[in-house]
């Protein structure tokens, strides 16, 4: 039922899953580390190709706006072709525009080729789950907690990689990216078979027409301000603290650890003890208090607050995850392409503003900035929570009626 623990069903059903379940899961790590990949080699891409902070941070904003559009073309592609072609297709072109990636020989080249890697990512990671799902053995909530254990070791072993490597030269995770990535092409080959396509095929209009639900438009919103959030600290803060790739990586990497552990095992329980409406409202409110901490605190302060809002960013992941899927009627792969439309904008767009903000201002503002984009998130959830509330009580155990285990991609 909705919002059960996935540990309930025992860790033998989780463990003993077919050969495409892992080799999808395992491919999803790699693509999920690729959003993380550039953190702590950000300062030395700007060194090495004498690039601005600004024009670094390009980096982030062409790679997820391509991902926000190409969410509208995901189903309409996997619909029409199936699942495991989608992935061979997606995996394709990460390989080749990471490689391409690491043989840049200008800024303005890099972040194209991170559009084109955000495009083969978005094809993978919206198609990732919904394989997974229909292939694994436990049930819907053991093919959650593998997707999700996949997104939290890729957000954490990201920066960690990225500094392995970037150590030597910044061109080197690139290339690690593009290997690992073949690896994961080569094992989806050969282990995952097709599986049927949709009755229906969508139309790229599909995901946008599933907004006009108050309920999903009113998630979708809340979600854009704080991934406005979460994305300035993910790609605002290495600036900010300035350090080796091996020290950043360290922090990222204990981030991203928080992120995993917060996101499987901690959100589920609160939820079940407190409700996701009360749960994404106080973590919204703590990340933003974070936030200032982090911007006006000293640079051991700030260390400190960026690896502390793992933790809220992986309690709203996974809250968000549940209720964007679970609040309209419409097919949950429609419902994800027409929230993750909107809320990858506010990825796209915060790696952008805040070095402007910092151009205008200080660089204490763009945190604060952060922080109010937090709070009016957690707002509109508090504004709109009648819409919101009969999912809220349908994620609940003593509430739930219905089997099944809200799912989505991320």
């Amino acid at each position: 039922m909705r919002g059960e623990d996935p540990f309930d069903e025992g860790t033998t059903s989780i463990l003993r899953q077919p050969k495409a379940v892992w080799a999808t899961a395992g491919a999803s790590v790699v693509a999920f580390m690729g959003i993380g990949l550039v953190d702590p080699i950000l300062p030395s891409i700007a060194e090495g190709l004498r690039a601005t902070t600004g024009q670094v941070s390009l980096l982030f904003t062409s790679y997820f706006l391509i991902t926000a559009i190409a969410m509208l073309v995901t189903g309409f592609v996997s619909s029409r072709i199936g699942g495991r072609k989608t992935l061979l297709a997606g995996l394709a072109l990460v390989v080749v525009f990471a490689a391409l990636s690491g043989t840049s020989s200008s800024v303005a080249q890099l972040v194209g080729f991170r559009a084109g890697w955000g495009l083969g990512n978005a094809l993978f990671v919206s198609t990732a789950l919904a394989v997974i799902v229909g292939a694994a053995a436990g049930g819907s909530s053991s093919a959650i907690l593998l997707y999700e254990s996949a997104l939290g070791l890729g957000m954490a072993c990201g920066p960690l990689v990225g500094a392995l490597l970037g150590d030597a030269s910044w061109r080197y995770p690139f290339f690690g990216t593009a290997v690992l990535m073949a690896i994961g092409f080569l094992c989806i080959t050969a282990f995952l078979r097709e599986q049927p396509k949709p009755a229906r095929k969508t139309s790229p209009l599909d995901p946008v027409r599933a907004l006009g639900h108050g309920g999903l438009a009113s998630v979708a919103a809340s979600a854009f301000f704080y991934n406005y959030a979460f994305f300035t600290i993910l790609a605002f803060t290495p600036f900010v603290l300035n350090m080796s790739p091996y020290r950043s990586g360290a922090v990222f990497f204990a981030w991203g650890l928080l992120l995993a552990v917060f996101s499987v095992l901690v959100a589920p329980r609160l939820q079940r003890r407190f409700g996701p409406l009360r749960v994404v409202g106080g973590s919204l409110v703590l990340l933003a208090a974070d936030l200032v901490v982090l911007g006006y605190g000293s640079h051991t302060t700030a260390i400190v607050c960026t690896i502390v809002s793992g933790a809220f960013i992986g309690m709203n992941n996974t809250v968000y995850t549940e209720l964007a899927l679970g609040v309209s009627d419409a097919p949950r792969p429609v419902a994800s392409a027409g929230y993750n439309f909107v809320r990858w904008f506010a990825a796209a767009a915060a790696p952008y503003l805040a070095p402007k903000i910092e151009g205008w201002s200080d660089i204490h503002l763009p945190f604060v900035v952060a922080a109010v984009a937090a709070l009016v998130g957690a707002a509109v959830v508090w504004v709109r929570r009648s819409a919101l509330t009969h999912e809220a009580e349908e994620l609940e155990p003593r509430h739930a009626t219905e089997d099944g285990v809200t799912v989505f991609a991320r």
